[in-house]
């Protein structure tokens, strides 16, 4: 793995712009977004988001990753394959501070992965992912295999990762 010299989190802030939200339709509704108001300050270079379910968690991330580019069912900027779920309205009504700005990076959806198992199983050399098709290892293994051998290898990347532990 490279070494960086740029100090983590790339991802400074995420701001809701109020302008661009409808208060009473979904996911703009939730409480989380307290009535259009949303400003969260990210100083490390790991940030865990907990809380019941329910709470978008969920679908905070998934809206950071259709900023990033990436494939709303997972992967990069690079993974297009169907099934995926549609734009999310909530990534048009945030604004990402970025310090350098990143476009490299993975999401995670664990309830998707079953999905992106099978895109990549087709199309892949699978030497980013360890040589062995996802299918062809328990659930678990498939994880820990894309885990060892796809994340983390770019050392300017951002890493969205939605209930990374369901696979325990």
């Amino acid at each position: 793995m490279r070494k960086s010299n740029l100090k983590a989190p790339f991802l400074k802030r995420l701001t809701l712009l109020s302008e661009r939200t409808e208060a009473d339709s979904y996911p703009f509704n939730l409480p989380v977004l307290d009535a259009g108001r949303l400003d969260l300050a990210f100083d490390r270079a790991i940030t865990f988001s907990i809380g019941a379910n329910g709470t978008a968690k969920s679908t905070l991330l998934e809206a950071i990753a259709q900023q990033c580019g990436f494939n709303l069912g997972g992967g990069s900027r690079d993974h297009r394959f169907g099934g995926t779920p549609r734009d999310m309205p909530l990534a048009e009504a945030l604004r990402l501070s970025w310090l350098p700005k990143v476009t490299e990076g993975f999401f995670l959806r664990a309830e998707s992965f079953f999905n992106f198992a099978s895109y990549i199983d087709e199309v892949s050399t699978l030497k980013r992912y360890g040589e062995r098709r996802f299918h062809e290892q328990s659930h678990g293994q498939s994880f820990f295999a894309l885990f060892r051998h796809r994340l983390g290898d770019d050392w300017r990347a951002i890493y969205l990762l939605d209930e990374p532990e369901a696979a325990l």
